[in-house]
């Protein structure tokens, strides 16, 4: 009786109307709160767990070429843990079991990016959150595209981010909190480039800086510039003297979003990593200011 009359008296009063609707926007700010955030770092204990998990390498819905590229990578190169490969509807069954870690494909918008621009990350999660798919704690992530890009090509970069995750996830053990603060950028040493060949991905540079004749008064060093198809063939070989460039972007119309430029060797180790907000008056692609970071 109590609760019927307190019923009817929120609802003639307005109250039950205002409550009514602060519980769907608090619903409905859960709901979209996996757009517009990542999974955290995960816990120093959390990295410990790692060794013991199988990783399940989480593929995508019906005939996906990341499939193809990613089965062929974690096959040939994958060593930390046992691996199993899966689809959605089993990693939702085995998300919330601590005994699992996954290597999943995860679209979501880079740092509350205003432009509403989604990407698709590669990343390594623990298993043992029974919560969403962000509370998940996190080793790794790396972009592969923007979310709607059917034409990215990112087929010779994968063996390389396999390697790189692990070695990642063993960095971590020993320098969590620098990592922490610095992400990615952390493993940016430009001392390391002078003496290598640097493949750089063609369709992936800034205006200004396209061609060898504009390169080299701000990157003296030794430049190829190639597509991803040649940069693939180039280091099909496993040459020891080479890094390479790989670049996610939304294109040079666009003045909107965030590109990505990372420079990785063969076998997995990162040289350098940069994001950066594109506007009208720094378009998309590797540009001058990446070019003096690196020299």
């Amino acid at each position: 009786m109590k609760r019927e009359v307190l019923f009817n008296y929120l609802r003639f009063s307005g109250t039950y109307t205002f409550f009514r609707k602060s519980i769907f926007l608090i619903l409905l700010g859960f709901i979209f709160m996996g757009a517009f955030a990542k999974p955290k770092l995960a816990s120093k204990k959390q990295i410990e767990m790692f060794r013991n998990t199988k990783t399940c390498v989480v593929l995508e819905d019906g005939i996906h070429y990341y499939n193809a590229y990613i089965q062929n990578a974690v096959s040939k190169y994958w060593k930390s843990t046992e691996y199993e490969f899966i689809d959605k509807m089993e990693f939702e069954k085995r998300r919330s079991d601590s005994k699992y870690s996954f290597l999943v494909l995860m679209d979501w918008i880079y740092d509350n990016d205003p432009a509403g621009i989604s990407y698709n990350f590669i990343t390594l999660v623990l298993g043992g959150s029974p919560g969403t798919l962000i509370q998940m704690p996190e080793l790794c992530s790396i972009p592969l595209s923007y979310s709607n890009d059917k034409n990215a090509d990112f087929e010779y970069v994968i063996p390389a981010v396999v390697k790189f995750m692990q070695m990642h996830v063993r960095k971590l053990e020993s320098s969590r909190l620098m990592i922490s603060f610095k992400g990615m950028k952390f493993y940016n040493n430009k001392s390391e480039f002078k003496d290598k060949v640097l493949l750089l991905n063609k369709d992936g540079m800034a205006l200004y800086v396209d061609t060898p004749d504009r390169i080299k008064p701000v990157y003296p060093y030794y430049i190829k510039l190639l597509s991803s198809t040649e940069i693939r063939d180039e280091i099909a070989s496993d040459p020891s003297n080479a890094i390479f460039h790989f670049h996610v972007g939304p294109g040079e119309n666009s003045g909107a979003g965030k590109c990505f430029e990372m420079i990785f060797d063969v076998a997995g180790n990162l040289y350098y990593y940069n994001t950066r907000k594109i506007t009208n008056e720094k378009g998309d692609g590797f540009n001058l200011d990446d070019f003096k970071k690196i020299r």
